[in-house]
């Protein structure tokens, strides 16, 4: 494209609220954005200014994998963002590119594995089946998320990074405040901080270790002088939060399940397609509120005929991107025989979500446990009346009522 044919013409800002949005209703506003065109321009409720948004597939990948943007240099810039208290912290990964980035990332790549992730395998599943004998024995009904989709969620990340059982619920209430923005900015950031304190004891503590467990695995790097203590516990931080978006994820992926039962009779008939159905209802699931972090422009860049200056900020959707029609036909419809899939829900380029490998094992195992020794599972309530979190960045349900 010829420097003539960029357009110097903005689109308008759109402000973009945080809705409270219930059941897996797509997003009004990031549908009217994607209609408006593949790049817009968003003011979100915090910080300051605008951003740039694109939500084209090929953009989004082009964005989260092209070196010319940078989420490092979102540091110190009060870019408008969703939430009050999501303020980058020097030096955590989120926020960091590569080489650093890369670096960090590689201390940790073991336990996330395909290898790292078939350790904890066969516990998850006992795990899991304690919690369904639990249940079933209690008798319905129920609450699934209570019951069986926060803790088991918890209870594998504890597993994965190494924190003993008895820690759990500490680490559970640290994460919800962490993630919500309904108490505020203080309280979340003092969850941030207590949680911090503790790992940073328990990777201090496990400086030499040999263990596979991922604070095992920090502290090692720690004691290598490959990575610092600081860097090492931000990232704990970061993969233990990351480990419940499950609960949400898993939440949303049932009540489609137990709103579709046509859907869930097709994977009790037909087991073997669990995997590939699993993914497909990973890419529908609306899994955020609005969008992520953001990244900086360091160079002017064209992307659709659109000059995105040095210096502009810049989100990409990946909700939007799972729903491009060049690229998912029919992206509306739960298709379990869509092939090839190659959806983004744990994002693209170096800040690809580790822990995806884990997720799709953890979704696997529930949807197996469930649906095989709980054949009459369905909500207790009418769909309309299934309650959704309030102020969270990642949407689920707070409660899911079951009978069974």
């Amino acid at each position: 494209m010829t420097e003539d044919t960029i357009t110097e013409a903005l689109p308008p800002v759109r402000h973009w609220p945080a809705l409270d949005l219930t059941g897996v209703d797509f997003d009004p506003v990031l549908t009217r954005l994607m209609r408006e065109g593949p790049v817009t321009r968003i003011q979100l409720p915090n910080g300051e200014g605008w951003a740039w948004l694109v939500t084209r597939y090929d953009d989004v990948r082009m964005v989260t994998n092209d070196p010319r943007f940078s989420r490092e240099a979102v540091m110190d810039r009060p870019v408008t963002r969703l939430a009050p208290h999501f303020i980058p912290a020097r030096g955590a990964v989120g926020f960091l590119d590569p080489p650093d980035h890369t670096r960090l990332r590689r201390s940790v790549a073991a336990a996330f594995t395909a290898r790292g992730v078939e350790r904890v395998r066969e516990k998850s599943r006992r795990m899991l089946d304690e919690l369904v004998d639990e249940m079933l024995q209690d008798g319905p009904p129920a609450d699934l998320t209570e019951a069986v989709l926060s803790p088991f969620p918890i209870a594998v990340i504890c597993e994965l990074m190494g924190v003993p059982a008895v820690d759990r619920q500490s680490m559970h209430t640290w994460t919800q405040l962490i993630l919500s923005s309904s108490h505020g900015a203080e309280v979340s950031e003092k969850a941030k901080q207590e949680m911090g304190a503790y790992f940073t004891k328990l990777i201090g503590d496990r400086r030499g270790s040999t263990g596979e467990d991922v604070t095992s695995l920090l502290g090692a790097a720690v004691g290598q002088d490959e990575i610092t203590l600081e860097e090492a516990v931000g990232l704990a931080v970061l993969l233990q939060i990351g480990g419940e978006a499950v609960t949400n994820n898993s939440g949303q992926l049932f009540y489609i399940l137990m709103t579709r039962p046509d859907l869930a009779e097709r994977l009790r008939a037909d087991p073997e397609i669990r995997p590939q159905a699993i993914d497909e209802l990973i890419r529908y699931i609306p899994h955020r509120s609005a969008v992520g972090l953001s990244r900086i422009a360091m160079e002017d860049v064209e992307i659709k005929g659109v000059r995105i200056r040095a210096g502009d900020a810049i989100y990409v959707s990946y909700m939007a991107a799972n729903r491009d029609p060049d690229v998912f036909p029919d992206p509306e419809t739960i298709d379990f025989s869509r092939s090839p899939n190659p959806h983004v829900a744990f994002g693209f380029g170096p800040h690809y979500c580790p822990g995806g490998m884990l997720a799709r094992l953890e979704s696997e195992l529930m949807v197996d446990a469930l649906l095989d020794r709980m054949p009459g599972l369905r909500l207790a309530v009418p769909p309309d009346q299934v309650p959704f979190r309030k102020g969270a960045l990642i949407r689920g349900p707070e409660a899911l009522p079951v009978t069974w």
